[in-house]
């Protein structure tokens, strides 16, 4: 077959555009194979071989990591889906720039394959401008503009404020332009049909576009089969364009997050299908997991950089992950750190590794290119080389060319540059609570918190650089095994009140095997004066009940969470290991547990320590000794509204919304009205990550914002199901009105099942104040 004028020219234009494509797509793949293949082995990332793959296609295709936002939703799905079911209209393409009547064999007249093509086409056509308004109606997100309103009510920028915008526009203008040549095509192949006396074309083939294609049928055979031509070539040279992009742009993750998310998911820490909360990741030393055991053998650790310093400290797995961020700001939209004014974004935290990664990569290259001999010529260098080209929009050159592990022609090796300081801001790195948001609303399952730790646990453990409001804590933690540096004789003394006896595991019973419930007290419920006030609640309603328990008294000591959320590793194992043991000793059929991150800890991570124990939260336990009748809310207080705060460490670490609701339902007299975040997108009350024992200083207190939302309510009291969300809830300032009264949601059921034999004043928020900043002198 003779081509004309037209197929030659768009016959080269496609054979240059396909070998430019595919050859720029192959080089940013392999730099970024490389770059993630680099980093530090990753132990247990590979198997099981089977689950791991259910997960890699169930989570993708089921899009149930998408939380909120259904219309967004179903458009991302779409557009997905979109992807791969019309790969091979590009295929057909290339046959029509050489013969306009080509179709692909047997699957090119198919008429269920040819149903799925166009539906899709504009399925995802539709999907795409969904998105694309979406990102409109939300601005560049610069500070100050395109603000959106959140369920709460409030005002805040754009969640894709620092997201590569431009990056963005062009991946959909590619997928737009895409479908609509897909579209067009089908409309020109129906009309060019139909100008056959031999073909009876007709609607069954073409269910969405022979309408279209009777109008376009008015035309001449020859102006059909040209509109064929430079459809199928527009087609093609837009697709193998996107590939040039994204070769020279391996940071582009809006468009490589396609290909990488099914590879991260594969990956992930929990092959269980849930997020990377509840426990945090091991520390590794070695390829091993360290631990009070293996800390036994200092030989073993020295020369070991424990946690991640520089890019050369990060896993394989760990730079899948910053590769795999499309840039979304879903996890921005929600931290808190962010909502409250504080340098911590998830998102551009997350970017800021990629870019480094990137940039580190790029100048090692450019400088074996160069021979450079030393740190000024290397960088005048890379300057100039990367001067007009695609450079990642926030890479940190100086940082980046440390990076490097470069040996110049001097011989003199470059060290990696730290991560804090060059890349993260320390103010940056310690603003996280830990609260788990970003985790949670990751549709691409990045482990945030992971990264985040891992950095903390390098800079306390080898560095000895944390913030000075820590030092009194974890110094308190190594010395008297609890945050607040108190004997640990005292830890009974919140029983002193009581009107009947505590027993103390190895003092008035040998071990808790004989008592349903170990009474896991903690540090905050045997010390903090507004927790102790839960902690005397909870064993009241207890031994009303007539539930059998004990506590460990001065045999217990801190679980190590503070420790462990603030990156002393090595402290947290020390703390975790005697808990453990003491623990097995006691030998409890259950522990319940005030504290959420106790909690936490006992439940989730022991179980790595050998400490396997049913563990349960006291809501959880109260709630059903209310459905059993064991306790019956029946005096009413009066009319009270109230509001629930979810704990971050119960809720989205655990995964328990429903027990505190239920309590409160149960209680004569309170209105229940829900915060407008709340549950899974609750504000954190800024005491997870060791904030608690924090000064937060920059920008708006978080428990400032949270009581804010909370007064919002209308409600008169805030309850809670953690001690440190009670005690920073409690010193919290709303923007307007009066504070509400903020309660454990034990007090509100002991006060609705006991009669109040002594009338107790309301602690005052000034005096917890002062309280409160004598900690901190």
């Amino acid at each position: 077959m003779k081509l004309s004028v037209l197929q030659t020219v768009c016959l080269t234009l496609v054979v240059i555009a396909t070998v430019v494509g595919i050859g720029s797509f192959i080089r940013g793949l392999s730099q970024m194979v490389s770059i993630i293949a680099e980093g530090a082995p990753a132990p247990g990332r590979g198997k099981p071989l089977a689950r791991r793959l259910w997960l890699a296609i169930s989570k993708p295709l089921s899009h149930s990591a998408f939380k909120g936002r259904p219309f967004i939703k179903a458009a991302h799905w779409l557009v997905m889906v979109s992807f791969p079911l019309l790969f091979l209209t590009l295929v057909a393409g290339y046959g029509q720039v050489v013969n306009p009547h080509y179709t692909l064999p047997i699957l090119g007249s198919f008429a269920p394959w040819e149903w799925t093509v166009e539906a899709i086409a504009w399925a995802s056509m539709a999907g795409i401008i969904w998105l694309i308004v979406v990102r409109t109606r939300a601005g560049k997100g610069r500070p100050g503009e395109a603000e959106s309103t959140g369920r709460d009510g409030q005002k805040r920028p754009s969640r894709f404020l620092g997201s590569a915008w431009s990056h963005a526009r062009f991946v959909e203008g590619v997928i737009l332009g895409v479908v609509i040549c897909v579209l067009l095509l089908r409309i020109l192949e129906y009309a060019l049909l139909s100008k056959d006396p031999a073909t009876a074309v007709s609607a069954w083939h073409f269910p969405f576009t022979f309408l279209l294609g009777k109008l376009a049928a008015h035309a001449s055979v020859g102006a059909l089969q040209n509109a064929i031509v430079v459809t199928a070539t527009v087609k093609i040279v837009i697709s193998m364009a996107w590939m040039v992009v994204v070769g020279l742009a391996i940071s582009m993750g809006v468009a490589w997050h396609r290909f990488l998310a099914f590879v991260n998911i594969y990956a992930r820490r929990k092959v269980d299908g849930s997020k990377a909360l509840g426990a945090a990741a091991p520390m590794y030393a070695g390829g091993k997991p360290v631990t009070a055991k293996s800390m036994e053998n200092l030989e073993a650790l020295e020369g070991e950089s424990l946690g991640v310093g520089s890019l050369a400290d990060m896993t394989w797995k760990d730079r899948l992950d910053i590769f795999s961020c499309t840039e979304c700001g879903r996890c921005q939209e929600v931290c808190p750190a962010w909502a409250t004014g504080k340098p911590l974004s998830p998102k551009l935290f997350i970017t800021a590794l990629r870019d480094h990664a990137v940039a580190s990569s790029s100048f090692a290259q450019a400088a074996a290119k160069m021979g450079a001999s030393d740190t000024d010529e290397l960088v005048q260098g890379t300057k100039s080389l990367y001067r007009g080209s695609l450079m990642p929009h926030n890479a940190d050159v100086l940082g980046a060319l440390r990076d490097a592990k470069i040996t110049g022609a001097d011989g003199v090796a470059i060290e990696p540059a730290p991560l804090v300081c060059n890349v993260i801001s320390p103010e940056t790195l310690w603003a996280c609570t830990t609260c788990g948001a970003c985790v949670d609303q990751c549709p691409t399952d990045l482990e945030i918190l992971d990264h985040i730790i891992d950095i903390r646990r390098h800079q306390v453990t080898m560095q000895s650089a944390f913030p000075q409001d820590l030092a009194r804590p974890l110094r308190s933690l190594q010395r008297q095994q609890n945050p607040y540096g108190i004997s640990g004789k005292k830890r009974l003394d919140w029983a002193k009140d009581l009107d009947f006896d505590v027993p103390v595991v190895g003092q008035d019973i040998p071990n808790a095997s004989s008592v349903d419930y170990l009474f896991w007290v903690g540090c905050a419920g045997a010390y903090d004066d507004r927790a102790k006030k839960t902690t005397q609640a909870v064993a009241q309603m207890l031994h009303h009940a007539g539930v059998t328990f004990a506590v460990l008294g001065s045999g217990e000591s801190c679980t190590g969470d503070p420790a462990r959320r603030a990156g002393n590793e090595l402290l947290y194992q020390t703390l975790a290991a005697a808990a453990v043991e003491k623990l097995n000793e006691a030998a409890p059929k259950r522990i319940v547990v005030t504290c959420a991150h106790c909690f936490n800890t006992i439940r989730n991570e022991y179980p790595e320590l050998g400490g396997n124990y049913q563990v349960i939260h006291h809501t959880e336990l109260l709630s059903t000794l209310v459905a059993e009748g064991k306790l019956k809310p029946l005096i009413e207080n009066g009319k009270h509204k109230v509001t629930l705060h979810d704990a971050c460490y119960l809720g989205r670490h655990n995964g328990i919304y429903n027990a505190p609701r239920e309590l409160l339902g149960a209680l004569p007299g309170f209105e229940v009205t829900e915060m407008p975040r709340t549950k899974d997108r609750a504000m954190c009350c800024g005491a997870g990550g060791a904030h608690a024992f924090m000064q937060d200083t920059i920008g708006v207190r978080i428990a400032d914002a949270r009581v804010s939302e909370a007064a919002a309510t209308g409600a008169d009291t805030v309850a809670t199901a953690c001690p440190f969300c009670s005690t920073m809830l409690a010193s919290g300032r709303p923007q307007e009105g009066e504070a509400p009264q903020v309660a454990d949601v034990a007090i509100l059921l002991r006060d609705a099942v006991l009669e109040k034999t002594v009338e107790e004043k309301p602690v005052q928020q000034e005096e917890e104040e002062d309280d409160w900043d004598d900690f901190f002198d």
